[in-house]
C-alpha cells in the first residue's frame, strides 16, 4: 500500500514539485520515498512496506533494461501465479515483490497485463522506448487514481491533493458540487477540483506524446448475465470455497495482520476463516458509540471474538470525535456525506497500533443482498403504476417522524420514491439532496450548473441491464455507484491516514463473478437478507449472530447534533460562512430549525453541509473575495 505521483510529457521549464506532491500524501507510505527524473518524466512513490521489505522492492521500479518503470499502489493477490507464467516465458526476477510482476507482465503482454492482475491497485507505468504512459485502476475501485491533462502533459496521483501540491492551480468544479450534494460523493470522472479527474474503476488509460489519450473499461461485474443453475447446497459450497480462497490469499504479508470485527455476518465469517488458517491468535478490532445503543455493536463483536478465540480490542467513539472533521475533509479532498468515516478512521488508528494490515468485510452486503433497501426496491417495483402515481399525495398525509431509522420514516421514503423510475428511486435511497437541489442551491448557481447529472449517473449504472431481474439491477447499481463512490473511498482514506492497509476478501474477483450470477432466491429468502451466506456458514456462526438484525455502520448523528455538538454545528454554519456563496440561507435555516426542533432528523444532511463548509473554508485563501450573504439565525 503506497502513495504515487507522476508527471509525464512535461515541457522543459514546466514546474513539477514532486517533493511537495509526495509530502502531501506522506501518510500513504511512511517507510520509504523515492523520485525518478528523466527528460519530460517525473515519477514518485511513498512506500508502506508489506511484501518483500527489502530496499530492492522500493519504487519507482524499473525493468532490467530500464526502459519500463512503474509506480504502483496496492496488492496483487495472484502475483505468484503470474510470476510462474513469466518465468516460463524467460523473464527473470530480482525481488519477491508483486510490483516486479507488473513490470515484467507489461514487457510480456503489454496493456493486457492489466486484465491479468487480480487485486487492488492503481498504477502508472511509463514505457520510455514507446513514449507512452499506462494508467490503470482495479476492478472495483479500491485504490484511487486521479489525473490532470494540460496539453500533452499528464499528471497523476493517489489523491487530488498530490496533483495540486505539484503545481496545478485547481478551483472547485460547480458541477461536482451538484453531485456531492445529491449523492454525498463525487463519482468519476469528476473530482471536486476543476481540471482534475478520477480514472473510473476497471479502467485503463493510455497517453502518448503529442496528446493522444485513450480510455478502456476492461471488466464489468456480470450482474446482468443469466443466473447460474445450482441448488442451495451447491451454491453454498461454491460461495464457501471461493470466500475461503479469497481470505487465504489476503493473509500473505511480511508484517503483522489483523481484522475488523463488528459482530455482523460478514466480519464474523471473515474472522472464522482467518482463525482456521492462522498460525497464531487473530487480532481483531471493533468500535462502539456513546449516546445511542441502537448504533453499538460491541456486544456482538465480543461474542464473535470469544467464539473464535481472537485477541480482541474495542474502542468507544464519543461526540468529541468530531474534532476529526477537518482532517477527514482534507483526506477526502472535499465534502463527503458518509459520517461513518469518523468511526472508520478511529478503528483504523486503533488497529495500526498493533498491525500494518487489516482485513475487512466491505463488499459482503453489496454482493449478497445485505441491505433492507434492496428488498424495498423490489417491493416498490411491484406497486401498481396507478398507486405509484398517487404516492406523492399519500406521502404528504403520513406523519413526520424524528428518527431516521424509524418505521414511519421508512414508509414515507418508500411511498415518496415509488412514482419515480428505478434509477431515480435507487439514487434516492442513498442520496442526500438528490431531488431538492433547486430549493438548496442559489439561483445563480442553478443557472450555471447541470442539475440533471446525478440522475444521469444513476441511469448509466444500469446500462445493459434491461433483461435482468429487479434485484440484479439493484445490486449492479449499488456496485457501480455507492460501493466505489462512498464505501471504498471511505475505507481507503480512513485507513491510509493512519498508514494501515485494508484488504477486502468479499471483493475478490472470482467471488464477485460467482455472487453476481447467483439466483435471486439464494440472495434473499423471503425478507431474510444474505440468505446464502447464512446457509453456507450455518455451522460456523454463533446463534446470536446468525439471527441478529442488521445494524449499519453508522453514528448517532441526530442525537449528537441535538446535544453537545449543537454549538459545533452552529459555529460552522454561522453568518459569513463560505457555504452561503453557493446555498440558499433559508434552505439551511429550515434544516436546522426542523432538526433542532425534532420535527425531522437531518443529521446526515447537516453532516454533509458541515464537511462542505470546512472544505470551502480551506479553499478561501485562494478564492476571490465575495460579498457576504445572509446566514441562518441561531435556533
Amino acid at each position: 500500500m503506497c502513495g504515487i505521483f507522476g508527471a509525464v510529457f512535461v515541457e522543459p521549464g514546466e514546474r513539477v514539485d514532486a517533493e511537495a506532491a509526495l509530502r502531501a500524501i506522506a501518510y500513504r507510505g511512511p517507510d520509504a520515498s523515492k523520485i525518478h527524473r528523466a527528460p519530460g518524466v517525473v515519477l514518485g512513490h511513498n512506500r508502506l512496506a508489506i511484501l518483500d521489505l527489502s530496499p530492492g522492492a522500493h519504487q519507482p521500479m524499473f525493468s532490467a533494461d530500464r526502459q519500463v518503470v512503474v509506480v504502483f499502489n496496492g496488492e496483487i493477490y495472484n502475483h505468484h501465479e503470474l510470476r510462474k507464467e513469466l518465468v516460463a516465458l524467460g523473464h527473470g526476477f530480482r525481488t519477491r515483490s508483486d510490483t516486479e510482476v507488473i513490470v515484467e507482465g507489461y514487457r510480456a503482454w503489454g496493456d493486457g497485463v492489466v486484465r491479468r492482475l487480480d487485486g487492488m491497485f492503481a498504477l502508472g507505468l511509463y514505457d520510455a522506448r514507446a513514449e507512452r504512459l499506462l494508467l490503470a485502476r482495479d476492478r472495483t475501485g479500491k485504490k484511487p487514481l486521479f489525473y490532470a491533462r494540460d496539453g500533452g502533459a499528464v499528471r497523476f496521483g493517489s489523491e487530488a491533493k498530490a496533483i495540486v501540491a505539484s503545481g496545478v492551480c485547481a478551483d472547485m468544479d460547480p458541477d461536482a458540487l451538484v453531485s456531492v450534494l445529491a449523492m454525498g460523493y463525487t463519482p468519476p470522472p469528476r473530482s471536486m477540483y476543476r481540471g482534475i479527474a478520477q480514472l473510473p474503476p476497471a479502467t485503463f488509460a493510455v497517453a502518448e506524446r503529442g496528446g493522444a489519450w485513450r480510455e478502456e473499461r476492461y471488466w464489468r461485474a456480470p450482474f446482468g448475465e443469466p443466473p447460474l443453475r445450482m441448488d442451495d447446497d451447491e451454491a453454498a459450497a461454491e460461495v464457501r470455497r471461493a470466500f475461503e480462497a479469497a481470505v487465504v490469499r489476503r493473509m500473505e504479508a511480511d508484517v503483522p495482520l489483523g481484522a475488523f470485527l463488528s459482530g455482523g455476518i460478514d466480519s464474523t465469517i471473515l474472522v472464522s476463516v482467518m482463525a482456521k488458517h492462522a498460525t497464531h491468535k487473530v487480532r481483531t478490532f471493533s468500535i462502539g458509540f456513546s449516546g445511542d445503543e441502537r448504533f453499538d455493536e460491541t456486544r456482538y463483536a465480543r461474542a464473535a471474538a470469544q467464539a473464535f478465540g481472537t485477541d480482541h480490542t474495542e474502542f468507544v467513539v464519543e461526540p468529541s470525535s468530531f474534532d476529526l472533521v477537518e482532517r477527514l475533509v482534507a483526506m477526502h479532498d472535499g465534502p463527503f456525506g458518509d459520517s461513518s468515516a469518523i468511526p472508520m478512521s478511529i478503528v483504523c488508528m486503533l488497529a495500526r497500533r498493533h498491525v500494518t494490515v487489516a482485513l475487512g468485510g466491505d463488499g459482503g452486503d453489496e454482493l449478497f443482498c445485505g441491505y433492507s433497501r434492496f428488498l424495498a426496491a423490489e417491493l416498490e417495483d411491484r406497486i401498481p403504476r396507478a398507486v405509484r402515481t398517487a404516492g406523492g399525495m399519500v406521502e404528504r398525509a403520513l406523519p413526520d417522524h424524528v428518527r431516521w431509522i424509524g418505521p414511519s420514516s421508512r414508509a414515507r421514503r418508500l411511498v415518496r420514491r415509488a412514482a419515480r423510475p428505478l434509477p431515480e428511486r435507487l439514487l434516492a435511497w442513498t442520496g442526500y439532496f438528490a431531488f431538492e437541489l433547486e430549493g438548496l442551491l442559489r439561483p445563480e448557481i442553478q443557472r450555471s450548473s447541470d442539475l440533471t447529472q446525478p440522475a444521469e449517473t444513476s441511469r448509466r449504472a444500469l446500462h445493459g441491464m434491461d433483461g435482468a431481474s429487479v434485484l440484479s439491477r439493484v445490486l449492479a447499481h449499488n456496485f457501480e455507484t455507492y460501493l466505489p463512490g462512498d464505501l471504498l473511498v471511505k475505507a481507503d482514506r480512513a485507513s491510509m491516514m493512519h498508514s494501515l492497509e485494508v484488504r477486502a476478501p468479499f471483493l475478490d474477483t472470482a467471488l464477485i463473478e460467482l455472487a453476481a450470477r447467483l439466483p435471486d432466491a439464494t440472495r434473499r429468502r423471503g425478507t431474510t437478507t444474505k440468505w446464502i451466506l447464512r446457509h453456507a456458514y450455518r455451522d460456523v456462526l454463533p446463534e446470536s449472530i446468525l439471527k441478529r438484525p442488521k445494524m449499519g455502520f453508522g453514528v448517532p448523528l441526530g442525537t449528537w447534533l441535538r446535544g453537545d455538538l449543537k454549538p459545533f454545528m452552529l459555529d460552522h454554519l454561522a453568518e459569513g460562512a463560505q457555504i452561503y456563496e453557493w446555498l440558499q440561507p433559508a434552505a439551511v435555516r429550515r434544516l436546522l430549525d426542523e432538526h433542532f426542533g425534532q420535527v425531522a432528523d437531518h443529521g446526515h444532511r447537516l453532516w454533509l453541509l458541515l464537511t462542505l463548509q470546512v472544505w470551502l473554508k480551506s479553499l478561501s485563501a485562494r478564492a476571490a473575495p465575495r460579498a457576504s450573504v445572509e446566514a441562518p439565525a441561531t435556533p
